[in-house]
């Protein structure tokens, strides 16, 4: 079987619910302490043995190059002044055995068309999709559970987790039975139900682990709402031709597209952070309120 190598990084259309986009920093590019969203995202696919990042990128995205390109002058300073700390964590931002590829989505017609814009990247193998406003904490990263799933059962794996049934609207929702813990078999695939017809609570989250005939059923797609060519749709036409499992990780997931997500997402990665935790926690628990309502 072959080994999940490639990374497919939808960032074209990548949005939040608070900001605009702008050409100086495009969404995926929100620092979570000191780290890019993006970052995490990629460091989080090196942990699960992925070495080829495949970027799908539109207009205004040039950060994300500038981002993991090697910053030669910045290095050389840095090595001139024997700043060796620094200068490792300019070098870990992009690993030499981690090679990055970048493709344009003309426009914004979905995940679907988005994933199936690395195609030719791709080629003819097992791949995970990661949306990096979805920013996992896992022990260990919930895209290592995944892989470590789809080399078991050498199926689809797509991150699910349990959601309140007022929030399916906003979620794809999975049907199936329940193979062994965590671990669901699909029987079908429902983009963003109402409550009273979703068939069940567990909602996909930005992570999956695709084989790659998803691309034919990805080029067969009609558009859907909006225009848009549905991955969840695509998902939903694979299931005639083979078995796809939805995983129950186990971790946290913070939902950076909102406002509440990202702080909460700043607030937990500070308080795990070597060099701030101990204060950040101090400040928390004697802080007395500074602002006026």
């Amino acid at each position: 079987m072959l080994k999940v190598t490639k990374a497919v990084f939808p960032v074209a259309g990548l949005g939040t619910r608070f900001l605009p986009a702008t050409k100086a920093s495009p969404k995926e590019m929100l620092p979570v302490v000191d780290k890019p969203l993006i970052q995490y995202a990629v460091e989080e696919a090196i942990a699960a043995g992925i070495t080829e990042m495949i970027f799908v990128t539109g207009r205004s995205k040039r950060a994300i190059e500038d981002h993991f390109d090697k910053s030669y002058e910045i290095e050389a300073e840095l090595e001139a002044r024997g700043k060796q700390k620094l200068l490792d964590l300019v070098r870990s931002i992009k690993p030499a055995n981690v090679d990055c590829f970048y493709v344009r989505q003309p426009e914004a017609l979905g995940l679907g068309h988005a994933v199936l814009c690395a195609e030719k990247l791709v080629g003819d193998h097992p791949f995970a999709v990661i949306l990096a406003d979805d920013l996992l904490y896992g022990k260990p990263p919930v895209l290592t559970q995944m892989v470590e799933v789809f080399n078991h059962y050498h199926s689809s794996v797509i991150g699910v987790e349990e959601i309140p049934a007022s929030e399916t609207a906003s979620y794809g929702i999975v049907d199936g039975r329940q193979q062994e813990e965590n671990i669901y078999k699909l029987s079908g695939i429902v983009e963003k139900p109402a409550p009273e017809v979703a068939p069940s609570n567990l909602g996909v989250v930005g992570r999956y682990v695709l084989k790659p005939r998803i691309f034919d059923h990805i080029r067969a797609l009609k558009t859907g709402a909006g225009g848009e060519y549905q991955l969840t749709d695509a998902i939903q036409a694979l299931l005639a031709d083979e078995q796809v499992l939805a995983y129950k990780y186990h971790g946290t997931r913070f939902d950076c597209g909102s406002k509440l997500g990202y702080l909460k997402a700043t607030v937990e990665f500070a308080l795990r952070h070597p060099e701030v935790k101990d204060q950040f926690e101090e400040y928390l628990r004697t802080r007395s309120p500074v602002m006026e309502s």
